[in-house]
């Protein structure tokens, strides 16, 4: 969609406050995770909500929703569709970028977050229009 030309509506949105990010956090579960037996499972799941807990407060990451595609989706996921997503509101990239580093610093036993799961950021602004 081109907004040049386009209406002032538009022109607005297009030269409008920018520092607003909408991220969306894309995250695909590996094969490692199903690979592995149920109790280490059950360690990467508590170190996902460990990881993932409070990123109001910490990183000021404000979390309008979640998605998990457990139902429809079955198995290992490395990228699109991915197995489930986050959509926040975020104060900068710096922010963005802590979020994708949570499966670097996260441990599990021996091991770090990134090997049972994989994630990307996709960055942009809110809509024009959708909002409420």
């Amino acid at each position: 969609m081109s907004f040049e030309g386009g209406t002032p509506i538009a022109e607005e949105y297009r030269t409008g406050d920018k520092s607003a990010l909408r991220v969306l956090f894309c995250i695909g579960i590996s094969q490692r995770f199903f690979d592995a037996e149920a109790d280490e499972r059950a360690t990467v799941i508590a170190a996902f909500r460990a990881a993932f807990d409070g990123l109001d407060d910490r990183l000021g990451v404000r979390v309008l929703g979640t998605m998990d595609d457990d139902e429809l989706m079955v198995g290992p996921s490395e990228g699109w569709p991915w197995t489930c997503y986050i959509l926040a509101d975020v104060p900068d990239l710096e922010a963005v970028t802590a979020v994708t580093t949570l499966l670097r610093d996260a441990e599990v036993g021996v091991h770090r977050l990134w090997r049972y799961a994989r994630i990307e950021a996709r960055v942009g602004r809110p809509l024009f229009f959708g909002n409420g």
